[in-house]
Parts: structure tokens; sequence; C-alpha cells
């Protein structure tokens, strides 16, 4: 062992005994540490080799991060363990792991979208009968990002459930496993229903991926069933669920063999390599900047993308981007579009003004139908990402990381990168807003960004009080008989002006992201609002003197 490698070691045991770290991997306490000849591993793993040699974790023996080599050793077919727990990275990057345990007091859990102090009253009557009409709650940080998924009314039928509400704002607990935090009320099944009251059940594996990678290693890419990987999109939701622990794991944007900035979603891969759009598709220079490289294994069972330069945007687009993860309608034949299908593993990768078109035209794939109107609508997940495209401060450079996890300097005086992802008034607006807006005090930036989101809020509530105005004439217009014909035109008005507005419900930052699109956006949804109100209304009148001619 050399000189470094015995400095890290002992680093990596100081910080254990003082920092009351597990020195061990995620699947469990191991007997010892035990370190293995690394060039028996790059006999086989001749790529790993390539990743590890040149980067900054040269010196870090596998065994740090895998277990059980011996057997794996003595047998290919018997894999190591992989650890895939964020205390593992902890032990060196504590700052970091510290962060990450943090708690954003004033964002309390289950906060629901849907109410009248959320961002948007009218929810569950403009999206019936959709799942996230049960529970659309704000989010919270990373480390709460697995346990809320399994404890949303719309995932499970709510079979997970909290042992206790005075575990609800635990990070450490939701660090170590979900299910210190959860209980499966039926463990002895594994079918998805109904256990309470008001509940869905549109969970699947798919949407899992962004709340935990635990299972990159038995997950082939873009999720197809695969000889080598254990899940794919059609698993059993249920078993799939009971076999993830962590959140946002750290290898999702750091290479763990090189820590070279990289993604990991196969949907993202899929739209910026396979389909060729590029990391920034409406800023073609950018893109040729800043690119990524998919790296394949296993004869293209697996695949990464490596980032040509750090760029926390890419890295965030990840999960804060829209995305399908869901069955749906085929846009061409209206048949039923199931988890077989690739499409159900989709990132649009568009902004809010070519959605819709892309949906129909490149995708042929609808979300669902309303349940008044009929008409055909697109279920926005967050897309933050593609909002932020094009917006003053991503034309200035700024990226996600500088607002939402900036760099800090600890009480020794270390200087770190955040990982509580969180709003930046709770970083304090020395260390965000004011690095760049050096004039202004803390009072005014946070008056501004307050003066923003209320601007942009008022525009959704007025964007819901027309899409709801254009729900109730559809239905006056239809029992008055008016025309199929006209109807179907309606429809297309309404979505329209639905994409337009939910867009802005399913983005987190109240348009702040870019609220000069978020403003063209929401008043396009009321023009297309108002649109089909008068072409109903106009039928409407028609069929009345219609009417009164017969009598």
């Amino acid at each position: 062992m050399g000189k470094s490698h015995k400095s890290i070691l002992a680093a990596l045991v100081a910080f254990a005994v003082v920092g009351g770290l597990s020195l061990f991997g995620a699947a469990g306490a191991q007997a010892a540490l035990k370190t293995v000849d690394i060039n028996t591993c790059y006999q086989c793993h001749d790529n790993i080799k390539q990743f590890h040699t040149g980067g900054k974790h040269a010196g870090i023996n596998c065994g740090y991060c895998h277990s059980e080599t011996d057997q794996h050793l003595r047998s290919p077919m018997n894999k190591p363990v992989t650890s895939v727990d964020q205390r593992t990275c902890g032990q060196c990057h504590a700052e970091q792991f510290n962060s990450m345990l943090q708690v954003n007091w004033d964002r309390e859990a289950k906060h629901e979208k849907a109410s009248p102090t959320g961002r948007t009253s009218r929810y569950d009557y403009l999206m019936k009968p959709h799942g996230f009409t049960k529970e659309h709650a704000e989010p919270r940080s990373h480390v709460f990002m697995l346990v809320d998924h399994l404890l949303v009314d719309r995932g499970y039928g709510g079979r997970f459930q909290l042992k206790s509400w005075e575990l609800i704002g635990d990070a450490a607990a939701a660090q170590r496993s979900a299910w210190e935090v959860l209980y499966d009320v039926e463990p002895q099944t594994n079918n998805q229903k109904a256990f309470q009251q008001q509940t869905a059940t549109a969970a699947n594996p798919v949407c899992m991926f962004c709340k935990s990678q635990d299972n990159i290693l038995n997950w082939a890419y873009m999720g197809d069933p695969h000889p080598k990987a254990k899940w794919d999109r059609t698993s059993n939701v249920v078993d799939f669920a009971r076999s993830l622990t962590h959140a946002l794991n750290c290898f999702t944007c750091h290479d763990p063999h090189s820590t070279q900035p990289r993604i990991t979603r196969d949907a993202q891969i899929q739209a910026i390599v396979d389909r060729g759009e590029g990391t920034y598709p409406y800023d073609p220079e950018k893109s040729k900047r800043i690119t990524v490289e998919k790296v394949e294994f296993r004869d293209g069972y697996r695949a990464i993308g490596l980032l040509s330069q750090p760029d926390s945007t890419m890295m965030c687009a990840q999960c804060h981007v829209e995305y399908n993860c869901n069955p749906g309608i085929d846009a061409a034949t209206g048949e039923r579009v199931t988890m077989a299908d690739q499409r159900t593993n989709l990132m649009q990768w568009s902004n809010v003004f070519d959605y819709n078109r892309r949906m129909y035209e490149d995708f042929k794939f609808i979300d669902f139908r309303n349940a008044v109107t009929g008409a055909d609508q697109m279920k926005l997940q967050h897309p933050e990402a593609e909002t932020f495209w094009g917006s003053k401060h991503e034309r200035a450079g700024v990226e996600c990381k500088d607002c939402h996890m900036p760099q800090m300097v600890s009480k020794a005086g270390v200087k770190y990168t955040s990982h509580l992802q969180t709003s930046p008034r709770y970083h304090g607006m020395e260390n965000t807003c004011l690095r760049c807006h050096t004039d202004w005090s803390a009072d005014r930036a946070l008056y501004t960004i307050g003066s923003v989101k209320a601007y942009i809020r008022g525009k959704i509530n007025k964007t819901e009080f027309w899409l709801a105005e254009l729900i109730d004439t559809f239905v006056r217009a239809k029992d008055m008989g008016v025309p199929e014909s006209v109807l179907a035109e309606a429809r297309k008005h309404h979505t329209e002006a639905n994409t337009h507005w939910e867009w802005w419900v399913a983005e987190n930052s109240d348009g702040f992201h870019n609220p000069e699109a978020a403003r063209k956006s929401l008043t396009h949804s009321m023009t297309e609002s108002q649109k089909g109100i008068k072409l109903l209304n106009d039928a409407i009148e028609e069929r009345r003197k219609a009417v009164a001619k017969l009598r």
C-alpha cells in the first residue's frame, strides 16, 4: 500500500470514529474493510481502469465501495456488493454529506399545491380524473425525496405509512433508510390497491428513478427488459419500491471512479445523445461547449453520460425536468400505451411553447383526457430546467447550484458546495443573490424575488379562472346540443390552454426561473380559453335561435 493510500485510509478511519459514521457500505455492516488488488479488478474492468487511474479517486481502493469481493474473484457470477449509501462518500466529503442532512424548517412537508394558500386552488377541478388530484404537494429537500414519494396519497394507495409523525422531519433517519421512517401496511402482498379512501395507485418503476438510483446496476438502459436486469419498466412497482433505501445517491451526478461530472438518467442521455438534441437544444452554441459523451457498459446494457465540463443545470435536469413516466394514449391511433412502450420513459426536452407540438407530432403521446370535456391533456411534471433555458439568469451563466446549492464555508473554514437543495433564502442572500447583485441589500433581493412570484401567481390564478369558465361553458354547450364538430374544436383550445397553465403549476419557482416566459405562456393560456369560450357561446346562441324557430 502506497504512502498516499495509507493517508487516505487513516483519514477515513479517523473520520468514521470522530464523526460517528459507518465505514461500511449501504448493504449492511461488514466484518472489516477489506482492500483488494486493484490490478486484479482491472484485468476484467478495463473500462473502469480508464476512469479510475485518471481521476481524483485513483488512490481509493475498490474495497471502500465494493464488498464481498472474495466470492466475486472466485466466480464472476457472484456479484460484489456495491455501496449506494451516501455515508460511504460522506466519510471523506463530510461537509457535503452533513449539509444534505440539514432541514429547511420553513419548508413543511405535505404542503398541498391544490389549497387556498398553495399555488393552484382550482387544481382538482381542472385536472380530474388524474391521480395528482389525490395529492400534489410542494417538494422538500433531496434527503426526503424517497420517503415523500412512497408516502404520497397518489402513489401506492396508502400502502406505505409513517411509523410516527415525529419522523416526518428526521433527515438522518430518512438518509439511512426510508424504512426507518415508513412501514408497509400489508407486507405479505405486493399488489397495487387502495388501502385508504381517496388515494390512487399511480406509481411505476420509471417514476422512482428520479427518487433513488439504488437499482442502477439492475436496470438496463431505458428500462427495457434485459437478461442481466432484475427490474424493468413493467416490473411490479411494490416490489421495486421495497428494494429502495436511499434518496438521490451521490453517484447520480458524480462518477464514483473518476469523480467526473455526469448524468445517469437514461431518458436524458437518450434526448441529448441518441436523438442528437444536445444539452441546450435552443442554444446550439452552448450545446457545442457543453457536451455529453455516452459511455456504454456490458455491451450496451447500461450507459452513463459524461459531461465535458461541470454543469449543474444538466445534472439537476435529470429530475427537475418534464418527462413521461406513466402509461398514456397513442395520439395517432387512440390505443393504450402501456409501460412496455419506451415512450413511458421519455424526456421531451422541449420548452412550453413547443411542447404540445412535439407530443403530438414527434412522440404521438397524450397522458389522459379531461373528465368533463374529453380534451387531450398532457400531465406536466416539474420542468425547471426547460423553464430556465433562455432566461436572463441562464444567459448570464448562472447555474442551478449558484442559487440552490451555493458555495459555503464551514465553521472550520473549509469551502464546500452545499448539498442542501433548497430556496436561496435559506442559504442566506449573501451566499446567493448578493454574490452577483453586489450593490443590493438582502431585503432588496428578497423583495424582488417576492414581487416576481406574486406577479406570476396572480397570472396563474387568472389562468385558472378562464380554464374553469371554458369547462363550464363546454358543459352548457353540450347540454344545449351544440354539434360535435364545435365541441371538438373547443377541445383543441382546452388542450393548448391547459398545458400553458399546468406547466407553471408543476414548475416549482412560481415562474421566477423565467418570468418573461411565464407571462407569455400564461396569457397565451388565457387567450386560448377565451377563444374556446367564444366559440362555444356563439354555438350556444345559434342553437338557441334554432330551438326558438322550432317553437
